[in-house]
């Protein structure tokens, strides 16, 4: 099979032939129909996440079929559509596994990461961690859910009971954010770099009440905050906008320093927290209400072998929505 292949020996993929790989007793064999490119498989390339599983096919927003299930597989059927995100395994074992906290399991392994994943024709994935996923639906509308969608979710929940909410970096996780916030009836500022216009009028057209630069005050204080650009400078700018109690949450895998700040901003109870990974119980609860919020994704389609081209243009920010990348 082809695939697109990260060595460690340069920030870019090299377009390879490879052998398909055999699902063992509980894993399958999934026909890649689509695959995410997330700024999680940007850091993984340019090296701000340390000790990938080298050489390495990265992606983990995959959207495919079922060809072959292990002979332990009983949940699958060939043939069937399904989704395989960045959690990829869990020990099962730990205090956070028992605990309902898998996404902070001591032994976890990642799609992408450090398990092989879908920048190719083929991947294995553990049937445990797979999700079904409409059969009717084009492939590459479905492959920013399994990763924007459900890290954008997670962070909305911790970000608690809000009815006025702002969101720093309006890509991939945060055009789906915002319909699902406005399904809720929340009201949405966006906060992008400044001078995209761009994108700020793209915010606008997915509802949100306003949309600015990152540098700009926006009209009313927010219940919250979600910061999904990887740039620490962004944590206190975000805290001064909250309103007492309030939450800023970072979205991201990865972010820059965060620098000092006056206590006094971080006073009145606010509270900066991350978010990690996900659960397959995030999963149950995302897909049903991204039906019901008839959440309309924007993607932007490349052949496999210009993987490349797709991380070059989301490390430069030339993306409107997500990038596809179709074997």
């Amino acid at each position: 099979m082809r695939a697109m292949v990260f060595d460690g020996s340069k920030p870019e993929l090299d377009l390879r032939n490879v052998k398909i790989p055999a699902p063992k007793a509980d894993q399958v064999l999934v026909r890649i129909e689509a695959c995410g490119v997330c700024r999680t498989d940007l850091h993984v390339v340019d090296g701000d996440l340390k000790d990938p599983a080298l050489p390495l096919i990265p992606g983990h927003e995959i959207v495919g079929r079922v060809e072959e299930t292990g002979n332990a597989v009983s949940n699958l059927r060939r043939g069937q559509r399904v989704g395989v995100p960045w959690l990829g395994h869990t020990c099962g074992k730990c205090d956070y596994c028992a605990s309902a906290r898998e996404n902070l399991c001591d032994a976890p392994g990642f799609t992408g990461y450090t398990i092989d994943g879908g920048y190719a024709e083929y991947c294995v994935a553990d049937a445990r961690f797979v999700f079904p996923l409409p059969e009717r639906t084009e492939a590459a509308a479905l492959v920013p859910l399994l990763c924007a969608g459900l890290i954008g979710y997670r962070s909305l929940r911790l970000a608690g009971d809000v009815s006025r909410l702002a969101i720093y970096g309006f890509g991939a996780a945060a055009h789906i954010l915002c319909q699902i916030a406005r399904h809720r009836r929340i009201e949405v500022y966006a906060f992008t770099r400044d001078g995209d216009t761009a994108a700020q009028d793209f915010a606008r057209r997915l509802g949100a009440a306003w949309a600015g630069g990152s540098s700009e005050r926006a009209p009313a204080p927010f219940d919250a905050a979600i910061i999904f650009a990887p740039v620490g400078e962004l944590v206190p700018t975000a805290l001064k906008g909250v309103r007492k109690g309030g939450r800023v949450v970072c979205g991201g895998i990865h972010m820059t320093d965060i620098p000092g700040f006056p206590y006094a901003d971080l006073w009145e109870e606010r509270a900066i927290l991350s978010v990690a990974n996900l659960t397959r119980a995030d999963g149950d609860e995302f897909f049903p209400l991204a039906a019901d919020a008839g959440v309309k994704t924007e993607v932007v389609s490349y052949p496999l072998e210009r993987a490349n081209e797709a991380l070059a243009d989301l490390r430069e920010g030339r993306l409107q929505g997500a990038a596809v990348l179709i074997p």
